[in-house]
């Protein structure tokens, strides 16, 4: 879907995958999860819009002047082509992560020859941030509960960064010291094949229906680059 976003030209493609997305999320029974992602994207859609909108190069059709500033019509153009794919990008995304647990992706990328350092590495990557973020949560709690004011102005809240980011950046030293400890303790050097005990029902029609995605996908991108699809500009 990110492929067909970005790599197809025109408002079809990314409008497409937009509500096929959308469509998905709501089957999925995901809708109230999904509201956060959309707060998270707003910020970099605003930003896409004004800049575009507003300092497109050679665009001479204007809209209205603001200031030095100069709205102009090919700037909207683009500037909603490009948020919308944006969005269609983040849609993607999150219905991927919203439907599908860390643990059991890597557990079946390493049934199907995925090695243990990648596998290792992949879960690491996805499972960083969200740790982190629930680490900076709890070390918010504690240090409330010892009397420090994290609330209130920009000043009040710039003092309390340093309090938080030196338990944050030391608890991440600890638990990284932890993890190659647990490693080591589960002979993860050790040669050969593991022995994976999870396998998950992957059906034939499934199969099938991944390799027609994929082909599809890739035909479809190289039919847009290479002008043959007739709603492409």
């Amino acid at each position: 879907m990110a492929a067909i976003a970005f790599g197809v030209r025109g408002w079809v493609a990314p409008l497409v995958v937009f509500v096929t997305m959308l469509v998905l999320i709501v089957a999925a029974g995901v809708t109230r999860r999904y509201l956060p992602y959309v707060v998270t994207t707003s910020a970099l859609l605003v930003s896409i819009m004004l800049i575009n909108t507003f300092l497109y190069p050679g665009a001479t059709d204007a809209i209205f002047q603001i200031g030095p500033f100069t709205a102009t019509w090919t700037g909207l153009v683009a500037a909603t082509q490009a948020a919308l794919r944006v969005l269609a990008f983040a849609t993607s995304v999150a219905l991927f992560a919203l439907t599908t647990r860390t643990e059991e992706l890597v557990d079946d990328l390493e049934r199907r020859g995925l090695g243990r350092r990648g596998a290792f590495i992949l879960a690491t990557a996805i499972g960083t941030v969200p740790r982190m973020i629930e680490r900076a949560h709890e070390i918010v709690d504690a240090q409330r509960s010892r009397g420090l004011n994290t609330e209130g102005g920009v000043l009040a809240r710039f003092r309390g960064l340093v309090p938080l980011a030196g338990p944050l950046v030391l608890s991440a030293l600890t638990e990284v010291e932890q993890r190659s400890m647990a490693l080591e303790a589960r002979a993860f050097a050790a040669t050969g094949r593991r022995t994976v005990l999870r396998a998950y029902p992957d059906s034939a029609g499934q199969r099938a229906l991944r390799w027609v995605l994929f082909v599809g996908s890739v035909m479809l991108v190289i039919a847009a680059v290479g002008g043959a699809l007739w709603w492409v500009p």
